[in-house]
């Protein structure tokens, strides 16, 4: 064999084990609930991280329709494909806890966001909920010294992070004279979730307070009350950081707004999943929750807070 004939099985051996690697990276998954841009900060943190994992394939996904059953079914897809682990927010885990008990005997499984603690997931990676409603309690009791009765708006009300937030809200601003009278759902429905505003404002006058619990709920109801002419008549509390959430905050048209940590949920999740891959286990506490803190925005804070979002997703 001459050597040019050497040199070219040589190459030809080195691009076929190189394409053969990378086809043997392990593959990790995080699966949301619906698409919104809540979602984008996970994603840069996901991003960030495949910057720091070289060795993996990290895949961000959203479902078809943020319904538990595509969900369950991208979870199935994923498995299928040879994803070695996943970390899920889940629409609805009382009612998907067979599936995750599914995946979790094929694959380590762990939950963000919403969790599942009846399932076998092995870790939840998230804010906690209830903490969070408390703060919005107390942004609630700053705002409305005097009590009020509040609405509030939520996507999936059988979820768990929609009613510990609730619950939390309730135990904080409760004992204020602050009344939750109800909670309308929409099913992340966009155009249902604005609909649900402009019916609680055409039948329910005596409401001087509204609450958004997911992160698309309060532009709905900013929405709805730059149309009726009652910005700033009614007190609005807010979760998450939508850049209208934020630019109410900014007008004084809303009271402030509970912050997750969605880019550490992503950035995180994915090395607490490649860790737990490589046998350590170290990150995961006893009790299974790895609690990301929450924090309150309001007109304070909102400009430095909105700088740092901008860095963080590149924009």
């Amino acid at each position: 064999m001459n050597i040019r004939k050497t040199l070219c099985v040589a190459a030809v051996a080195a691009l076929t084990s190189s394409a053969a690697f990378a086809q043997d990276k392990p593959e990790l998954a995080f699966v949301v609930n619906a698409a919104s841009d809540f979602w984008k900060l996970a994603e840069a943190g996901v991003n960030a991280a495949q910057a720091e994992l070289p060795d993996y394939d990290l895949q961000f996904r959203y479902p078809a329709q943020g319904t538990a059953a595509l969900q369950n079914a991208l979870m199935d897809d994923l498995v299928a494909a040879g994803t070695d682990a996943i970390m899920i927010s889940s629409v609805d885990p009382k009612t998907s806890i067979d599936a995750f008990n599914r995946i979790a005997s094929q694959v380590p499984l762990f939950t963000t966001d919403s969790d599942a603690p009846e399932s076998n997931r092995i870790a939840y990676l998230g804010s906690s909920n209830t903490l969070a409603g408390n703060q919005a309690g107390e942004i609630a009791v700053k705002a409305l010294p005097n009590g009020a009765k509040c609405m509030g708006f939520v996507g999936f009300l059988g979820a768990d992070n929609a009613k510990e937030r609730i619950a939390g809200f309730k135990e904080v601003a409760g004992p204020k004279g602050i009344e939750l009278v109800d909670v309308r759902g929409d099913d992340v429905d966009f155009a249902k979730a604005r609909s649900n505003v402009d019916d609680v404002l055409a039948a329910n006058p005596d409401i001087d307070c509204m609450v958004g619990f997911y992160s698309y709920n309060p532009p709905k109801i900013y929405e709805a009350l730059r149309a009726a002419g009652k910005l700033g008549e009614i007190t609005v509390i807010a979760f998450d950081e939508d850049p209208i959430t934020l630019g109410a905050i900014r007008e004084g048209s809303f009271a402030g707004t509970v912050v997750q940590d969605p880019y550490q949920w992503g950035y995180q999740g994915m090395h607490l999943m490649a860790d737990f891959l490589e046998g350590d286990k170290s990150g995961i506490p006893e009790n299974g929750l790895i609690i990301v803190p929450t924090k309150i925005i309001d007109a304070s804070n909102v400009d430095p807070f909105e700088k740092e979002l901008k860095e963080r997703i590149g924009g």
